[in-house]
């Protein structure tokens, strides 16, 4: 089994993000004709909080990066990333309306970070350890996963049966997207959001199940040590997208951070 290259992987990532994060604050004229405002420019929202600079965010999203890669060995970012909720949109989720998932955020995974692999590859290859490739240098076919949000360490193996026991989360649901401002967004972005390594997570397939599309007021992970990042890894997606959060999911978000060492 060949080790999967977490460095080289997190390097790219991290282009990733900021060539996402360049492409939304420069998207001034064609964000306004979808009715969002881009990241990077200085709006008021109407309870009198401003967008976060596209700077910031940049520094937030490394932050929250290197904590996850450590998992969640520091929790340095909790100011900057309470600073950046403080500026997102408070307001009540739309009301609920079906919507097709692949129409709205596209058919099967992309390759946001142009590796050649696509993303639901990278983050099982980036969640695991011993993990050995298909010959096609992208699929995982066998590793041994231990879970952020759970603490359950699995042994992976792909396949019809086994391949469900490790699931890729969104870590801020597609659902809730929607109904929190992504319906507004371009069919490009939406795409960008769903294959976005940021809300990306694998995670135990139960987790997953439990988790729904349940936003931080209503579910947290069963592992309390993750809260910190995982709350943050929230901000950081809402923030890059112009998602807003309702007061309930606000004010648990800045509980979990206030309580962050």
């Amino acid at each position: 089994m060949l080790p999967f290259p977490a460095s080289a992987h997190a390097a790219a990532t991290r282009r990733s993000r900021r060539r996402t994060l360049a492409a939304l604050a420069l998207a001034g004229a064609a964000t306004l004709l979808v009715g969002c405002t881009p990241v990077g420019t200085q709006s008021t929202t109407p309870d009198g909080a401003s967008s976060p600079e596209a700077s910031q965010l940049v520094a937030l999203t490394d932050e929250v990066e290197a904590a996850s890669a450590d998992g969640d060995g520091s929790t340095s970012f909790a100011a900057d990333a309470l600073d950046v909720l403080g500026k997102l949109d408070v307001a009540p989720r739309d009301e609920w309306e079906e919507f097709d998932r692949e129409g709205s955020f596209g058919e099967g995974w992309q390759d946001p970070d142009g590796n050649g692999c696509d993303a639901r590859n990278d983050a099982l290859a980036a969640s695991m350890t011993d993990v050995d490739l298909n010959r096609d240098g992208c699929r995982v076919d066998t590793g041994v996963f231990v879970d952020p949000y759970s603490g359950d360490e699995i042994d992976f193996e792909r396949g019809p049966d086994t391949s469900p026991l490790v699931q890729i989360d969104h870590v801020v649901a597609l659902a809730n997207a929607w109904r929190t401002g992504a319906k507004e967004l371009s069919f490009v972005e939406r795409v960008e959001l769903s294959n976005d390594p940021m809300n990306l997570q694998a995670t135990a397939g139960w987790v997953n199940d439990d988790k729904k599309s349940q936003d931080a007021a209503n579910w947290l992970p069963p592992q309390e040590s993750y809260h910190c990042t995982y709350v943050a890894r929230q901000i950081v997606v809402k923030a890059t997208y112009n998602l807003w959060v309702t007061q309930a999911e606000h004010d648990a978000m800045r509980d979990v951070l206030e309580g962050c060492a």
